[in-house]
């Protein structure tokens, strides 16, 4: 009953167009090396190295630092090399690295979907 409650209120929000875009969250500080960052449905690792500069372009594209614990839904993680290519490269370089390296995001096996034995 609940769910067909939520269905008839998204489709009348569709409808009037009462839904909204969401604006990005705030900035947030640095985060520290093996956080993950989050791009939509991609993340990835942050290495050492990653500096104030770097991390402010990351968040103008849209990264922010997956805070969510248990954060249950499913990326494609971005290989950890991209991270140390975009930290070593240069900022009119910067854009092209992400996109490669957002082109190379895979989704990773978890350990929840595998049979034991």
């Amino acid at each position: 009953m609940v769910d067909v409650a939520i269905n008839v209120r998204n489709q009348f929000r569709n409808i009037f167009g009462i839904r909204r875009e969401r604006l990005l969250p705030r900035r947030t500080a640095r985060p520290s090396p093996g956080a993950r960052i989050f791009l939509g449905d991609v993340r990835m690792v942050v290495q050492a190295g990653l500096d104030r500069e770097l991390w402010g372009w990351l968040q103008d594209q849209g990264w922010r630092e997956a805070v969510i614990r248990p954060d249950r839904r499913v990326y494609r993680d971005i290989p950890s090399n991209w991270m140390t290519l975009l930290i070593d490269s240069s900022p009119e370089h910067r854009e092209a690295i992400l996109n490669a390296a957002l082109a190379e995001a895979r989704r990773m096996p978890t350990t929840l979907n595998r049979r034991k034995p």
